[in-house]
């Protein structure tokens, strides 16, 4: 669940943007200062670059510029890790003052001892990358020890009054119980929500054995996600979950969350890196949209179901009318 401040300013955006008569807008910036990160997870693909490129990094007011390009109402701030940035706390500063709502989305191995460079806020919100239990997580990002340190830093981000959020990733071989249980687990800590989505096949990814195909994925969720606890908050669409179930299908809308870092406007979205342009404007006029999706011949493009693709795709259904209004409303009580 979100704060109804915030559910209120993404839905009268949707409206406006609807009313306008625009058919490509959009929702989340996916906003990368930089990629180098201090883990090295096998399904990774956006820390395989050489260091002369590892080591750059957005400027503050690069940030405030796209932001204010783009026009969005919410930026996920990527990596890489972001808490890593030197200037960080400064992007953050000013994208609050800007009134956006902000998810800071990091592996939290430096969260806590950084925690004192931000304020709590409404518009700021700590996403804590959390493949799953002890055991999962660890193997999930190569490390262990690691879900230990993010467990103790949500316990004091969620302590010092931080609207803190779970991101998790999941892969072939995921346990459905396993998962359930772990829910269960973020539940108990007092986050606010937890975000699901099935990972992205990067072709620069060390594992490629591990992502999941589109029957898989819909077989993987429907175990997960059936019959589920009152106690489950998701920071996420009911009509998204429904989709990863098999429930509903969606086409993918690419452009809801558009992805910018050190290259520029990233072409089509954050996952794939068909070319750059320098303007947001570029990126929606010169990008060829009928190229990518599932009903596309784009082989890239076949098995995703990844929530910055899709969940966009569900937001605009639940406001294109008033059946997709009546089907979140539905959704969201029988969950």
């Amino acid at each position: 669940m979100v704060p109804i401040s915030q559910a209120w300013t993404v839905a009268s955006y949707v409206i406006s943007q609807k009313l306008k008569g625009r058919k490509r807008y959009p929702l989340v910036l996916m906003l990368e200062p930089l990629f180098r990160c201090n883990l090295a997870c096998a399904g990774c693909g956006k820390i395989q670059y050489p260091d002369h490129v590892l080591n750059k990094r957005l400027t503050p007011q690069q940030c405030f510029d796209a932001v204010e390009e783009c026009g969005a109402p919410m930026v996920s701030i990527p990596g890489g890790e972001p808490l890593i940035h030197p200037e960080i706390d400064q992007i953050v500063a000013g994208l609050v003052e800007r009134k956006k709502y902000i998810y800071l989305c990091t592996n939290a191995l430096l969260l806590k001892r950084k925690l004192d460079l931000f304020k709590p806020s409404k518009y700021l919100t700590f996403s804590v990358h959390m493949d799953g239990l002890k055991e999962d997580h660890d193997m999930a990002v190569c490390r262990d020890g690691t879900f230990d340190i993010a467990l103790e830093a949500i316990k004091e981000a969620v302590k010092r009054g931080f609207r803190v959020t779970t991101n998790t990733t999941l892969f072939s071989g995921a346990d459905p119980s396993h998962v359930r249980e772990f829910f269960d687990q973020m539940m108990d800590l007092g986050v606010e929500g937890m975000m699901l989505s099935p990972g992205y096949t990067y072709e620069k990814a060390p594992d490629q054995e591990s992502f999941l195909h589109r029957d898989q994925t819909k077989a993987l969720f429907k175990q997960i996600l059936q019959n589920p606890k009152k106690s489950w908050r998701f920071n996420l669409s009911p009509l998204f979950l429904k989709f990863l179930q098999g429930d509903l299908d969606f086409e993918c809308t690419p452009w809801g969350s558009p992805a910018y870092n050190i290259f520029g406007w990233q072409k089509p979205c954050y996952l794939l890196q068909d070319g750059y342009v320098k303007t947001f404007k570029e990126y929606l006029e010169l990008t060829d949209w009928d190229n990518y999706g599932n009903k596309s011949d784009n082989p890239k493009c076949q098995d995703c179901m990844v929530h910055c693709g899709f969940e966009p795709s569900a937001v605009d259904a639940t406001f294109g009318s008033f059946s997709g209004f009546m089907q979140t409303v539905k959704a969201t009580v029988a969950a």
